[in-house]
């Protein structure tokens, strides 16, 4: 005799698919979380670094304004000079180490008894090369 309805059979098969589907978006949840993570954790690397290199930076700063002439280095930091006429002072520059690719580029122009700064930034200090592996139609012939 044949009953009509669902059988053990395809409630055994829909339960088998949503037990895939499940397993499918968690593992894909846990993928994406520690992805995000990373990134986090990353992020706050960065940031971390940013803040111990601007308080290196204002020890600098400090240095350089209660001296009576700019040390070549302060800190293990080298700081270069330079005379600048338009600003008619002299110009110091040095870089506090953030990451392995960024740095914090400080520019300052020095007075007498006072000094601007000029530049207060975060730069890469990491070398960038072209890529060019890829041969890239242009829409025209060359």
């Amino acid at each position: 005799m044949n009953k009509g309805g669902i059988g053990i059979g395809s409630a055994s098969i829909v339960l088998v698919f949503a037990v895939l589907c499940l397993a499918v978006f968690s593992l894909i949840t846990y993928v994406v979380a520690g992805n995000d993570k990373a990134l986090v954790d990353s992020e706050a690397e960065l940031v971390t670094g940013y803040y111990e290199a601007d308080a290196l930076a204002e020890r600098i700063l400090a240095e350089i304004l209660m001296s009576d002439t700019i040390p070549a280095s302060v800190l293990d930091v080298e700081i270069e000079t330079y005379w600048d006429s338009s600003l008619d002072a002299e110009v110091a520059y040095f870089f506090c180490t953030i990451s392995d690719m960024k740095a914090l580029f400080v520019r300052l122009a020095v007075y007498d008894d006072t000094c601007d700064v000029l530049g207060w930034r975060m730069v890469d200090t990491d070398e960038w090369t072209f890529d060019d592996s890829l041969n890239v139609w242009l829409g025209f012939d060359e």
